[in-house]
């Protein structure tokens, strides 16, 4: 089940580079969804918040939602997702951050997409 004619999984990966121009914004919305989940614990809730308060890139995390990228999607279900945030320095003019360039994991597997 291994080859891509017997497969039904497909590992679909995404990278993004965000530029965040109000870091005020951001948090505040992760504090609000935080607040908005009945389900979290108040311990996991306390460490949630601390954490999106700290860092930017943690309050994004928990705003971007790997589920709201295929939900509507006819046909497929999403079986895992894995997901981080980072600061980083950006330059768009520098060939590191070649958006074409092939990942040298040896996979033959076809791309597509816009970019």
């Amino acid at each position: 089940m291994s080859t891509p004619e017997t497969s039904r999984f497909v590992r679909l990966r995404v990278e993004l580079v965000l530029e965040v121009e109000d870091g005020g914004e951001v948090t505040k919305a992760a504090l609000r969804r935080i607040a908005g989940d009945p389900d979290l614990p108040g311990e996991e809730r306390a460490q949630a918040e601390a954490a999106v308060t700290e860092d930017t890139a943690e309050a994004l995390a928990y705003l971007v939602d790997p589920f709201d990228l295929v939900s509507e999607v006819p046909g497929v279900e999403l079986q895992q997702a894995s997901w981080s945030s980072e600061r980083i320095s950006y330059d768009p003019d520098s060939p590191d951050w070649d958006l074409d360039e092939d990942d040298d994991d040896g996979d033959d597997e076809e791309e597509g997409g816009i970019g």
